[in-house]
Order: C-alpha cells, then structure tokens, then sequence
C-alpha cells in the first residue's frame, strides 16, 4: 500500500535551530539504535517510521553498527527509503556514526581516517543514499590524533558523503579541541550527541552545555528516557521481556526499590502537569533550548506517538523543577554502554 504522509505533519512539531547554522531540527528524533536490527518485523519499522514523520519527526539517526547484527539498521532503513519515503529525501534529515566495532581486523573501529571514511562509504551503501545529512565520529579516540579524526570528517563533507558533521560522547574539554580543529578546517561542528536525562546529567558536571552553547554548536541528546527507565514501565517493578530483562545496555540492578519509588514520584508529577512521565522526561531535557533536539527509540508507533506529543508543554516552573531535583537529581547513573570513556 502506498504511503502519503500526514498533510498537517510540520504542524504537529517544534523545529529548532541547531547552534549557530542555518540547519533546524525537530525538538523530537528518532533513533534506530534498538528495536530495528532482525529480530523486529521489517512492517514494524516501516509503521515506526511513518509514524515518526506523520508527527513532523524528520530526523532520523543511525549508526554504522546499529541491528542486530551491525548494518542491519542501516539496510532497513534503505528500504523504508526506497519505498515509503521516496520522493521525500529532502524533507529528511539522516545521520549516521563510525566509532564502535564494525568488521575484523584493526581497521574495524575507532577513530582513524581509514576507519571513518570507509564506513562512510559502507553506510551510504547500505541506505542506498549519495550522501548522509550528518556524519558523526561517534566516540573520541585517546589513540588516534584528533587532527586525523577531525581532517577524514572533513574530508567525508568536502567529497559530497555529507553536509555537516559532529562529534559523540566527547567531554567538554575533547568538545573544545575537536570545535577548534574542524572550524580551522572550514567544516563547522554542528553538533554534539551525549547521553542526557533527569537521572544522568553528566553533561552539566562536565560543563558541556555551556560549552556547547559558548561555541554555537548543536546538541541532540540520546537516551532521554534512560532506556525506557523514565516511562511508566519500570513503575510497578520490572516486567517480563522489557530491556532490563535482556543483554543490553539497561542494567537491572541499578532499578532499586528506591528507584521505583522516585518513578512514582516523577509519575505524579507528570500526571500533575497532564503529561505521561515520557513526555515530561523529553520536555525536561528539553526545557532551557540548550539541548536542540531530543533522541527516542521505540518498539511501537504507540510510543513514538507519546513522545511528540511532549512538545506541547516544555515549560516548568521553578516549583516542578525543584520537586523533580528531589527525585531524580544527577544520581550518576551509567546505564548504558555507549558513554565516552572521558566521562
């Protein structure tokens, strides 16, 4: 059946400026890092999708290794591109990684010029698409020279792979380093992606916020539901089949009894505000502009619908950040594998 997106999409959704170019992005993405590899239905991801642009979702992240197996994401997408989406290519923004373990060998991973451009080339491949929108080193190597990392980012938008690119779980001072070489360059960072949520603020400990925001760079923060943790799901305990049952990045011994009952808490005040704790968990990242846009995941189009809708309230009062901050505060929490070996 052929696919028509929803004739009033660009209303539904908030677009923000990404640092200082000219490029907006939706205040909501869609990440495919789970929920797209093979063991989920390719008519899943295809829903998933067209329901994330009939919201005025037009930013879809990707990674070279995103499945499983690795590529597989990438593929899928491929497909949903050649089909639902054709002829909509310029209404999407598409960004995809290289940092983390792709193929055998030393040449497989990390941060060096082979590595980078050659799963530049790969993923293009893999979506059957001439360029990507965003192209992001997506994690810092302490064993390849930054100039090196920085020069094959370069070189991936001055050879047409890309029009912009950016930088992944880097900590504010590597942010600096690696802002100064690509401006010297002439190929502008445009965005930071670090991991980012009520229960995880790393990014304000750090200082990367405000060093993103001095620097004029984008930031799109992924996980700002600490993997499924801020939604009602973990309320009542953990269920059967969710993540923290399965290997992944979701560690079930940080979901305490003591962790619960801040859920409950946070729930409440969600209810209070007429929004379901996903939707208040996105609005608070969200909340002050200095994060550009926020990363989901889903397993349903039900949930992607839910998370949109946090657009619609993104204002707190002094009162509701303070009862949050009891809660939740930075407790610290690392529950997920895909944070910069800086932080």
């Amino acid at each position: 059946m052929t696919y028509t997106p929803a004739a009033d999409r660009y209303s539904k959704m908030t677009y923000r400026r990404c640092g200082n170019s000219g490029l907006k992005l939706p205040a909501v993405s869609f990440g495919l890092w789970h929920n797209f590899g093979g063991a989920t239905a390719h008519d899943t991801k295809r829903e998933m999708c067209q329901t994330a642009f009939d919201h005025g979702i037009t930013h879809f992240d990707l990674a070279n290794n995103y499945g499983p197996p690795a590529g597989s994401a990438e593929e899928a997408f491929g497909e949903i591109l050649n089909t639902d989406f054709k002829g909509y290519r310029d209404e999407l923004i598409i960004s995809s990684k290289a940092g983390y373990h792709m193929w055998d060998g030393p040449y497989g991973e990390m941060g060096s010029r082979k590595y980078l451009i050659s799963s530049c080339d790969q993923s293009l491949k893999r979506m059957g698409v001439d360029y990507v929108d965003i192209f992001y080193s997506h994690r810092f190597d302490p064993d390849t020279p930054l100039e090196e990392t920085m020069g094959a980012l370069d070189h991936i938008v001055r050879s047409g792979r890309a029009l912009y690119v950016g930088i992944s779980s880097y900590n504010s001072e590597r942010t600096r380093e690696a802002a100064a070489i690509l401006k010297d360059l002439g190929t502008p960072c445009l965005i930071h992606q670090p991991s980012y949520n009520m229960l995880n603020r790393w990014v304000e400990r750090d200082g990367l916020k405000d060093t993103l925001n001095e620097l004029g760079v984008g930031s799109i923060a992924f996980t700002p539901l600490a993997q499924g943790l801020l939604t009602k799901k973990y309320l009542g305990g953990i269920p059967e089949g969710s993540r923290a049952t399965q290997d992944s990045s979701l560690d079930a011994g940080a979901i305490t009894d003591e962790m619960i009952a801040s859920l409950k808490g946070l729930n409440d005040i969600a209810e209070a505000r007429g929004q379901t704790l996903a939707q208040m968990a996105i609005a608070w990242v969200l909340r002050d502009e200095g994060i550009t846009t926020a990363l989901i995941g889903a397993s349903k189009a039900s949930q992607i619908v839910d998370c949109a809708g946090a657009v619609s309230n993104l204002d707190f009062t002094e009162k509701e950040l303070s009862e949050i901050d009891k809660f939740a505060g930075d407790k610290g929490l690392n529950l997920w594998a895909t944070s910069s070996e800086d932080v």
